[in-house]
């Protein structure tokens, strides 16, 4: 009759079991990652409140809160931080915004993702009443939000970086 060799008389085989445990944590790592980038590049998305940084004096101006309906971002003014401010109207917007309260105004439509960034809509800008073509990129983690305002191409405008606060 013949034994079974002792566990420990098998050559190599502490080695391969380590090597075994190695490449499941190895594949469990890789899995791992391979799930939370996605994720997270889905969670960085520019719904939520913001507060608005004027990129001319550096002052917080309003809050506004960017919603996602069906795939597409809005943005409606949701508080007007200068008291002073609190009744204007938007007398030179155009079209159904015409002389609208700026409290409660839209004044990001249309906007799609595409990538990392989302595009493809317009922010109004109810000091002058001018409507631009608007890319908003989520950055440093989705704490804050670059908020690019152009005319025809995305070299001619200006940004604004607006602070998340939910």
């Amino acid at each position: 009759m013949r034994r079974a060799p002792k566990r420990e008389s098998m050559p190599g085989r502490r080695a391969l079991v380590g090597a075994v445990r190695a490449g499941l944590g190895f594949g469990f790592a890789l899995l791992l990652a391979l799930v939370a980038v996605p994720l997270r590049a889905q969670q960085l998305t520019p719904a939520g409140l913001w507060q608005t940084i004027s990129d001319v004096d550096g002052k917080a101006k309003a809050h506004i809160r960017i919603r996602e309906v069906q795939g597409e971002y809005l943005g409606v003014i949701e508080k007007i931080l200068n008291p002073a401010k609190q009744g204007e109207r938007c007398e030179d917007c155009p079209g159904e915004r015409h002389n609208q309260l700026v409290l409660g105004l839209t004044i990001i439509d249309g906007v799609h993702r595409d990538g990392d960034t989302f595009r493809g809509g317009h922010i109004l800008d109810p000091d002058n009443g001018k409507l631009y073509s608007v890319k908003l990129t989520p950055i440093d983690e989705g704490r804050r939000l670059e908020v690019r305002g152009y005319l025809g191409f995305s070299l001619l405008g200006r940004t604004q970086t607006w602070i998340r606060l939910e």
